[in-house]
């Protein structure tokens, strides 16, 4: 189907689909984590008051990190740390380094310190239906004042992954993740006894993961000689590159990020546990989104600024097809699975304690209004490198505008339908929209040209799904079985569900004449 389509380039240059796996697999293992943490929640803290107030006070630091450690500060940094890398020399780009990361942190002291004293406004802001409610309203504020360094410690380890990725270290970064979630986990097991409320042990647990996170990278980032010292100068054109491109790529590439956090005022209005159930819905959707879309987004954007940087249109256009191709063979089958298994999902991981079938429906209802988008969620953080590389800020800006208008449309149409659900439904079809726009233009601009073989491609992908639907369809069972259902015995059928499904949908492939080898593809060092 693709054998030739990806030659490698040079012995000497790293293997794009081996970074994936490694990437992949150091997620998975954070995404294993998340739902352990998450069920260790569900079931110790529930879905109510105490959670929402939580999830919300934590939406806002953990939106920077979206922002800045999957988004922004990527792509705004990485193109310009790596011209400065391939044309400038270690002095130059260590000079960079050190007066981007000291302008950062003085900046970021600041909003910490707007967090922590403006806390009850930036509640009122994201949670306005909170205010009815005295106690939840005053507890969100105290959540949000402790997990508000946050911001601080986890920007500052954006700026480590962006140098380790330019270098290769791609495994560094994508474990640094593993450790908040050992924090939540430790703190929500042992420890939140000895805290009143005992949700306050949450948020600790996020103030000290930020700390650990950041000291994790500092003795790989002293081994390459790119560990930062305090530089303060206003005169270096390379830094001020670096801030004004940060501030278009915030809204260009998170637009996905800050219409969940509009969501949430929305959500505050309707019943209690809404908040909660888009949460656990979100948390599943993240799976994939995070093992592919971040994934590919993460390893794709080193290599296509040098080919940028190096003028090399030709691989540039052919990495993106790689990329896109990868993204359909792994994203449709992901959504399609979501959605049609979303209540065993979240019975298995979620429905114990306090967390009852009641909120495993209305969860279940957000999750496949996501698993309509998934592809497009994926796709965003495919295609915007594909501007973003070459150091194009506007056009995705200008786009985002577009999708985060359409967005809120979609909102105030849904919520009165088919309330929380319409707020996932509408955050998908807005990425989809976003990712059909971007597309759009990178073609009309000629920035990338696809490769043949794309019609049979979807074809033989369109089987596989439809054998993956009918063994999902099939092997799932009833609701209320699952609902019904405990400990092993759903743990044991979904395992079955998962594996089978897995089998089904690969088999078909390799029948067709998919091979692992057809996707390799190599970027230069």
């Amino acid at each position: 189907m693709m054998r030739g389509v990806y030659s490698g380039q040079s012995t000497t240059s790293m293997n794009l689909l081996k970074a994936l796996a490694t990437v992949s697999s150091l997620t998975l293992l954070s995404r294993i984590l998340a739902f352990v943490r998450d069920v260790l929640i569900a079931r110790i803290f529930g879905a109510g008051a105490a959670t929402d107030a939580f999830f919300v006070a934590f939406k806002l630091p953990n939106l920077l990190r979206r922002l800045f450690a999957e988004g922004a500060f990527s792509q705004a940094f990485v193109p310009i740390f790596g011209e400065y890398r391939n044309r400038k020399g270690h002095d130059e780009t260590k000079l960079l380094v050190d007066h981007v990361t000291t302008m950062l942190a003085l900046i970021l002291f600041l909003v910490t310190l707007v967090g922590i004293v403006a806390a009850p406004i930036l509640v009122y802001i994201s949670a306005p239906g909170f205010i009815k409610d005295v106690e939840k309203f005053d507890l969100t504020v105290q959540l949000l004042r402790i997990t508000s360094p946050y911001i601080f410690f986890i920007s500052l380890v954006a700026v480590a992954a962006g140098i380790l990725n330019t270098y290769n270290k791609f495994w560094v970064p994508a474990f640094a993740p593993v450790l908040l979630n050992l924090c939540f986990i430790g703190g929500a097991l042992w420890l939140a006894p000895y805290f009143d409320p005992p949700i306050l042990v949450l948020a600790w647990a996020v103030f000290v993961a930020g700390f650990v996170q950041l000291v994790f990278q500092i003795p790989f980032l002293k081994k390459i000689g790119m560990l930062p010292s305090i530089r303060f100068s206003l005169k270096d054109e390379g830094m001020w590159r670096v801030i004004r491109q940060m501030g278009p790529a915030v809204f260009g590439v998170s637009i996905a990020q800050i219409s969940l956090i509009l969501n949430t005022i929305f959500a505050s209005f309707l019943v209690a546990g809404s908040v909660s159930w888009l949460y656990y819905a979100d948390r599943l959707m993240e799976f994939p989104t995070g093992m592919l879309g971040v994934a590919l987004g993460t390893i794709l954007l080193p290599s296509l600024s040098k080919l940028h940087a190096s003028n090399d249109m030709t691989e540039y256009s052919k990495l993106l097809d790689w990329g896109l191709r990868l993204t359909f063979l792994l994203a449709l089958p992901a959504a399609l699975a979501l959605g049609m298994i979303a209540v065993p999902l979240l019975a298995t991981f979620f429905q114990h304690g306090e967390f009852s079938s009641h909120d495993v429906l209305m969860s279940r209802n957000a999750l496949v209004g996501y698993s309509v988008g998934l592809i497009g969620l994926i796709l965003v953080k495919i295609l915007a490198p594909g501007f973003y590389a070459k150091q194009d800020i506007r056009t995705p800006v200008k786009i985002g505008i577009v999708t985060l208008l359409a967005t809120q449309a979609m909102n105030a149409l849904f919520i009165g339908w088919i309330q929380h659900a319409g707020l996932a439904l509408s955050i998908g079809l807005g990425a989809c929209l976003n990712s059909a726009i971007l597309f759009h233009f990178l073609r009309k601009r000629g920035i990338y040209r696809p490769e043949p073989g794309w019609v049979k491609f979807f074809l033989k992908v369109a089987l596989a799904l439809l054998a993956l639907g009918l063994a999902l369809w099939f092997g799932k069972g009833s609701e209320q079985h699952w609902l019904e259902a405990h400990g092993w015995a759903r743990i044991l059928h979904l395992s079955a569900l998962v594996v089978g499904g897995v089998l089904v949908y690969f088999a078909v492939l390799f029948v067709l004449g998919f091979r692992l080898k057809d996707f390799a593809k190599r970027g230069a060092n």
